[in-house]
């Protein structure tokens, strides 16, 4: 949860949505990131998936998945496939192209993600604002 809640002060200090905000009562370990930008939800996945401890070498592309109405874009190079307590990121390709991070068992490796993340988002500037 310590995480969750570095991501949501990180990005709203940037200017973007976050539910829950930085600081509120947590009930669930899912942190939601209105990044508004298709491009920016790609960008920031791969951000993500270079940080990761397990196939940082991969790099996350949108595409489609069985029972969804969009295709998806996933970071989540984590020991165990689909574990939700090590650090990871989806989201659906559609508007209003929300980012949805959860876990993150080391607070260092979430300051690493966002790291990357901050990077990228700076080598490669939104042409939009939030």
């Amino acid at each position: 949860l310590i995480g969750n809640d570095l991501v949501a002060h990180v990005f709203q200090q940037l200017g973007y949505a976050v539910s829950p905000q930085p600081g509120d009562v947590r009930n669930d370990v899912i942190q939601a990131v209105r990044l508004g930008d298709p491009q920016l939800l790609a960008r920031v996945c791969r951000a993500f998936q270079a940080a990761s401890p397990v196939g940082s070498y991969l790099e996350p592309t949108p595409a489609p998945m069985a029972g969804y109405g969009s295709a998806l874009v996933m970071a989540g190079g984590t020991f165990i496939d689909g574990s939700t307590s090590e650090f990871s990121a989806d989201a659906p390709l559609r508007e209003p192209y929300v980012l949805f991070c959860q876990g993150g068992s080391h607070r260092a490796h979430v300051l690493l993600a966002l790291r990357a993340a901050l990077r990228a988002l700076t080598e490669h500037p939104p042409t939009t604002l939030p």
